[in-house]
């Protein structure tokens, strides 16, 4: 069968994705919230961290977990109150953190 061209239009052949022509257009961003990594001098690697060592929470929860320890081994008593105000609030939320594994683990079981 023959090729049909409608007049001045000749061979003419398109890709449509509109995938690309929205990120192109919104500048990469889909929704209303929208999360930016930055950039990486070196992404292999950092996804490669991710995949073998830990997500970015486990991270940062392991890190929470050490200074934790840490804190719990010091003196604060002579620290001045916005100093011993932060600690106290970070042991909360890392309580809150706790809390909030507890309750999803004994709500699966």
């Amino acid at each position: 069968m023959p090729n049909f061209y409608l007049p001045l239009s000749g061979n003419v052949r398109q890709d449509i994705n509109p995938w690309n022509w929205w990120t192109r257009i919104s500048n990469g961003q889909l929704g209303f919230i929208n999360i930016n990594m930055g950039k990486s001098s070196d992404p292999a690697l950092e996804q490669q961290i991710l995949d073998d060592v830990g997500s970015y929470g486990r991270q940062i929860g392991q890190l929470g977990d050490a200074l934790e320890a840490v804190l719990s081994h010091m003196k604060t008593d002579t620290w001045d109150p916005d100093a011993k105000e932060a600690v106290e609030a970070f042991k909360f939320q890392l309580a809150e953190i706790r809390r909030l594994k507890r309750s999803r683990a004994d709500s699966k079981t």
